[in-house]
């Protein structure tokens, strides 16, 4: 494989050969990143939600524990 490579051109090697496989694969590299980025959409809505949910229910313990001292 090494010597079929060694024959040909420069661009061929570094143009042609890669432009081919993003034709070939790129909707699969296109599906690929799309999901890694659907995963870490998720995964922020989850940390935004949580981290939401620990707020209030801090706002609202410690305002009812200050109410309970009257």
């Amino acid at each position: 494989m090494r010597e079929i490579f060694m024959g040909l051109p420069w661009w061929v090697k570094w143009i042609a050969v890669p432009v081919i496989a993003l034709v070939v694969f790129g909707g699969l590299i296109a599906s690929v990143v799309g999901f890694v980025v659907y995963l870490l959409f998720k995964v922020l809505v989850f940390v935004a939600l949580v981290g939401g949910l620990i707020y209030v229910v801090r706002k609202f313990t410690s305002s009812s524990t200050s109410r309970g001292d009257w």
